[in-house]
């Protein structure tokens, strides 16, 4: 897998989280011990994501 496929494959992640943050935080009963491990893997995939570009330029 190329470096650009691979940042492709984690930024479509990245959405993913978001879009189920969302839906969990508009939830009357709100697992915040989920949602906060939700933004845990989504800043992990950030960081890949940023590691992975610094790399291919």
């Amino acid at each position: 897998m190329t470096i650009e496929a691979r940042i492709r494959e984690l930024g479509n992640r990245h959405r993913s989280l978001d879009e189920v943050i969302r839906r969990e935080t508009t939830h009357p009963s709100t697992d915040s011990l989920r949602v906060r491990e939700l933004k845990q893997q989504k800043l992990r995939l950030k960081e890949q994501i940023t590691s992975l570009e610094a790399r291919a330029h």
